[in-house]
Formats: structure tokens, sequence, C-alpha cells
């Protein structure tokens, strides 16, 4: 079975993590700040703080925006459910807006759905591909709202000539097995907001007034306080020794996965009923997936062609999910329609591809697409 994704990680890592475990610092301690340190130098940001996965990285985000119950705060729907989760944390309401044809928000959709209640938009970089941050900071800004980037999958994507991360004060990252790099699962915040750092560096360890790293430094007794209701949202330093040593590798990473994308590219270019993926200018993507889209003229469905793709020994994914169509979202968003997301999400398909994808197994998927779609 061709594989949809693997994370690549080799005895560099191992070898970090068990040197880090035979240190007798596990936890939250300094390879978590060395790491902390690379990838905010990494991303062009002045802070990051790191933390237990990307959905509790949205939930701080949430807190540090201020955003209160009954607040609204607009995401797309179309979009793993951990989005529309964090704003549900708060006790905050999800407003979906509609996107466009690289499934990331249209700007002019979220417009029409601002209102009085409206506090914040969630801007996700879907698939690894950037949306478009300067048109969003500006309606942020005309509409005097919080700005959020949930760049789960955008590690060492850019917008602009800048890495994500450093373009507003609130992203959020993911090191899930699925994405560029891994840490097992982990997450960061980058900011340039020196006050967003410091809260969120308190809010993940219980709001505990001195770390540990402090205390063990210390020559006198501390005894430290809780300042307020905080969470244990904390990176190990197992993770962290993991991080530093993909974050190396993560523009090699990168070039390698584009490669791939570029021989899909290639390969896909004239098959009429499929849409396949597109930069914009300024814009570069980490390919965190390739998906593909099927046209009403195909004459397989999406679920036909994944179908005969598996029967080859080919793993596929749906396309990205819709989260008011979820059973955890769709009693209370019944009567919403979503053209635009929900024909994305039926007819978007996800490929194979990572590093390393043996060349062999890379035509195996071009053939076998060209077969089925291509008649």
């Amino acid at each position: 079975m061709i594989a949809i994704a693997k994370p690549y990680l080799t005895t560099e890592e191992a070898q970090y993590a068990y040197d880090t475990i035979l240190s007798g610092w596990v936890t939250q301690g300094p390879k978590v700040q060395e790491f902390e340190e690379k990838f905010a130098k990494y991303t062009g940001s002045k802070y990051a703080v790191a933390l237990s996965n990307c959905t509790t990285a949205l939930h701080l985000a949430m807190i540090i925006a201020d955003i209160k119950e009954g607040d609204e705060v607009i995401c797309p729907s179309m979009s793993y459910v951990a989005t529309a989760n964090s704003i549900k944390y708060m006790n905050a309401v999800p407003v979906f807006a509609e996107v466009n044809d690289q499934y990331n928000l249209d700007v002019h959709e979220v417009e029409k759905l601002i209102t009085s209640k409206t506090k914040a938009v969630l801007l996700v970089h879907q698939i690894g591909m950037p949306a478009d941050i300067d048109a969003f900071k500006k309606l942020c800004e005309k509409y005097n709202l919080k700005l959020i980037e949930d760049a789960a999958c955008a590690a060492g994507s850019s917008y602009k000539g800048n890495k994500i991360g450093s373009h507003s004060d609130l992203v959020c990252f993911s090191f899930h097995p699925r994405k560029v790099i891994t840490t097992g699962d982990g997450g960061m915040i980058t900011t340039n907001n020196e006050a967003y750092y410091k809260r969120a560096k308190l809010l993940r360890q219980h709001a505990m007034s001195v770390n540990d790293r402090e205390r063990h430094a210390s020559a006198k007794i501390i005894f430290e306080d809780h300042l307020e209701v905080g969470y244990n949202y904390r990176m190990t330093d197992i993770q962290a020794a993991v991080g530093i040593k993909q974050l190396e590798k993560l523009d090699f990473i990168i070039s390698e996965r584009r490669k791939i994308a570029e021989k899909y590219n290639e390969a896909f270019k004239n098959i009429e009923c499929i849409n396949i993926p597109y930069e914009k200018e300024g814009y570069f993507t980490n390919y965190q997936s390739y998906s593909i889209f099927t046209k009403p003229n195909a004459h397989v469905s999406r679920n036909q062609f994944m179908e005969l793709m598996l029967e080859k020994g080919i793993s596929t994914r749906r396309g990205i999910m819709t989260s008011h169509r979820e059973s955890a979202y769709k009693l209370d968003y019944k009567d919403l329609k979503m053209p635009m997301s929900e024909m994305y999400c039926d007819n978007s398909v996800i490929l194979p591809l990572y590093y390393p994808m043996a060349d062999s197994d890379i035509e195996t998927v071009i053939e076998n697409v060209k077969s089925f779609l291509n008649a």
C-alpha cells in the first residue's frame, strides 16, 4: 500500500531524543527553549511559544485575543474541525464563511458576515497554501477585529517573501505526524507582541508565576503562585529535541516535496476533468498535501476514483472536511448553505505525497490517476 503520508524521521532525531532522556530533564526545559528560539528565527517572528499541539495553541490564541462567551469569530467551515472547536471552547460562536478555489477564506465573503458581535477572524492556510494575509489584515484593521492564523499545515510556507508566522501576532502551528515536520505531536504560537508572548508562556503552565527552569537555577527557595486559571499545555523536552532536528531539515524536506508536486503537476496538467493546485505570484506552499478537484465532467465520481485507487494499493483521503456537516455541528447549522465549501469538499481528493517517496510509487500514482481520470 502506498501511504498517503509518512513523517521523515531518522537516527538523528532518535539520538537527540535519547540524549535528552539521559540528561534527566524531560519535561518543559532547555530543549523547549532552544526549539522556540530557533523556530522564531526561522519564521522571522520575534517570539515563539511551544505547546502540546496546535489545538491548544488555537485555544490559547482565543484567550489571548480576549474572545468571550457569545462573541462571533469568522472562520472557514472547510477546515479540520479543530479550527471551529477552538472557538467553541470559549463558548463563542463560529461563523462559517465561504472559501475560494485554493480552499482558503474569501475575504469578500468574510466581510459580508461581520456584525457587531464579530471579534476576530480565524484565517486558515489550508493544506500549506498561504491565504491572502494582507487582505485580511486590512479587513481586520477596518473593523477593529483580531486576526488569528491557523497555520497548522503551513510551516515553511511563505507569503510575499516572508515565512508564515511573521506577519501577524497570533499564528498557530502543528507538528502532528501528518505535517511537514513533526514532534510526534506538538504545536507552536509565533508572535511579534511581547505581551501575547508572556501571556502564552504563563497560560501553558497553569499560569505559574515562576517556571521550572527559574526555580532550578535559583540560589534561593522560591514559592510559586498561580496567577489565573491556566492549563497544562506544555511541550516536553523530548518532543522539542525531535523538533530541533526536524527544523534543521525543513527547507530540504519542502524542496523534495515540491519536486514530487511538480511531477504531479506536469503529469496532470492536461487532464481536463480535474483542477490541480497552483500558486499565485508571491505565494510559496510547502505542499503539506496535494489535492486535486474532480469536475462534473469526470466519468467517475470522487468516491469511485478513491475506491479504484485503493484497489491498486494507493491510499487517498477525502478533501478537507466541512465542519458544519460534522455531527458535532450539523444540528446547530442545519439550515446553513455553503455551496462552494461543500462542492470543494465533496469533489476533492488528497493524493500520496511525502519524503522520501519512492520514484516507483510516484509513477504508480501518476499512471493510475491518468488511467482513471484521463479517459
